[in-house]
């Protein structure tokens, strides 16, 4: 009976954070884990010592650092400097998707992809105003290869930060086994848009548009670099991964420039405690043997890349790499590169699949343009099926 009121309460707070809330209550996934996990300890399922012991530290501080990074990174201008540079090169309606193609993709891979998303996504709507062309290729090009370019490296996104903590790849082994399959992803990418919109292969010139407004802190953008610099040598050596990155994050927080106040308000706390309340109510799963049922599809490469796949457009990549971790042994490398590969590339297939694509439907709302369920899906769904196989081929070759 108690088992299953403690089953029912996990199932529950997995339905909420696949769908991001409940009706009628004013809960987001954070309080949603937060709630399930207190339920969870009040109905004995975990004791407060084991709540600390199931949360991964390593992943909590890696993830911690790309966010003061990017925090820094983007006080100094540095995104926009970059599109800014890029958009020198744009001719054509065709360079500039093979423009954002690429340089959302490549950022993703040093950066966190949402991060890309979302400063990216307002800069797209911007430039294509001014250019007076149809948005809608160019958002799916921005939420696309932010995904795609993810893939990459163990910092690209949190599942693969996850991955990259738990198992015992290292960073370079991570990024040549992956690398590969960011790039034909990226090149897919265009000819696919470029087939389904005859628009955004015209070569036809294009007049060059406005200067983006930002403001360029040279200081604070060369400090950043440097660190960052630093922390992905240390990686590419074999330095611990959290303590390498923790350290190059406290190094940047040492500064006369900018009021701390400014850094932690920048800071995302609530997806820091919501991994949080993922690995406790991965702990707590665990302990309920809840991922039995799973672990004959896991035992094939074939049925993990279709289970995280589409667990990915269900409950969401993380807490799908949170579910699957405990079933895959810490040495066997081939699976975890594919449960990376599988759940990240799953983000492209509906427009729910990826926080991605979720920030780029937000900010274009918002602008008043609409990106719609099946307009996304007749995209995504091809796209990410090819790069499946392809990534599942790579890997398994």
């Amino acid at each position: 009976m108690l088992d299953g009121l403690r089953i029912f309460i996990i199932a529950l707070a997995y339905l909420g954070l696949a769908l991001g809330r409940f009706p009628a209550l004013r809960m987001n996934r954070t309080t949603i884990a937060i709630a399930g996990v207190a339920i969870l300890v009040a109905l004995g399922t975990l004791s407060a010592s084991e709540l600390w012991s199931a949360i991964n530290g390593e992943t909590i501080l890696f993830l911690l650092e790309m966010m003061i990074v990017n925090v820094h990174l983007g006080y100094a201008g540095f995104f926009q400097f970059a599109l800014q540079y890029l958009i020198k090169f744009v001719n054509s309606p065709l360079s500039l998707l093979v423009m954002l193609t690429f340089s959302s993709g490549i950022l993703s891979m040093l950066f966190l992809n949402d991060t890309i998303a979302i400063v990216f996504t307002p800069l797209t709507l911007l430039i294509t105003q001014q250019l007076k062309l149809n948005p809608i290729p160019y958002l799916l090009t921005v939420a696309a290869a932010t995904n795609i370019g993810s893939v990459a490296t163990i910092n690209g996104n949190p599942q693969n930060l996850i991955i990259g903590s738990i198992s015992d790849i290292s960073y370079v082994e991570f990024a040549l086994a992956l690398t590969p399959v960011a790039i034909f992803g990226l090149i897919l990418q265009i000819l696919w848009l470029i087939l389904l919109y005859p628009s955004a292969r015209s070569l036809s010139p294009l007049s060059a548009p406005r200067p983006l407004r930002y403001r360029l802190h040279k200081p604070l953008l060369f400090k950043t670099l440097i660190v960052n610099f630093a922390i992905l040598t240390g990686l590419i050596i074999g330095l611990p991964l959290a303590e390498t990155a923790f350290v190059g994050g406290a190094v940047l927080l040492i500064t006369r420039r900018l009021k701390p106040e400014k850094i932690l308000r920048e800071i995302d706390w609530d997806l820091l405690v919501l991994f949080s309340g993922l690995f406790i109510l991965t702990e707590a799963s665990q302990k309920l043997n809840l991922f039995a049922p799973f672990t004959y599809l896991v035992e094939t490469s074939s049925g993990l890349v279709t289970l995280s796949t589409v667990l990915s457009n269900i409950i969401s990549n993380v807490p799908t790499v949170l579910l699957l971790q405990t079933l895959i042994p810490q040495n066997d490398q081939q699976s975890w590169l594919l449960l990376a590969a599988s759940s990240t590339l799953a983000g492209n297939l509906t427009l729910f699949g990826s926080m991605a694509n979720l920030i780029v439907v937000e900010v274009a709302s918002k602008s008043g343009h609409q990106l719609g369920i099946w307009q996304h899906l007749r995209f995504g769904f091809p796209l990410t099926g090819v790069i499946l196989v392809f990534s599942y081929i790579w890997l398994k070759g």
